[in-house]
């Protein structure tokens, strides 16, 4: 099951780049898988997550996170990003995991807090 979201994530996240990458328009012509990608939803996706990719390694350390549930490598500049994200963009960016948004924003305030720049 861990690895079927995970691959489920990844394409979430792969589509979130291809589509920053390209002409909003064109983000019509994807299918609409319901509940996971209701009409509308990929271009939210990119406003969404496109912080995230200005951080280097930032999605990866997310990513690490979901899966593994420890959040000690996640630095404080991502932690900073992700507490700058709207919490109704929480159920498109993690729509298998309801839970690990909270946690992780729970966690971020802690590690965004810290005195030292950086978290590990």
């Amino acid at each position: 099951m861990e690895n079927k979201s995970g691959a489920i994530l990844f394409v979430i996240l792969a589509m979130a780049i291809v589509l920053h990458e390209v002409r909003p328009g064109l983000a019509q012509i994807l299918p609409h898988i319901p509940e996971i990608f209701p009409p509308g939803s990929p271009i939210d996706i990119v406003k969404c997550s496109s912080s995230l990719f200005n951080v280097q390694g930032c999605v990866q350390e997310i990513y690490n996170s979901i899966f593994s549930g420890q959040f000690a490598n996640i630095e404080a500049a991502c932690c900073k990003i992700f507490l700058a994200i709207d919490t109704n963009c929480w159920p498109r960016m993690f729509p298998l995991n309801p839970f690990f948004p909270p946690l992780l924003k729970n966690n971020c305030e802690r590690i965004a807090t810290t005195p030292s720049s950086t978290h590990k």
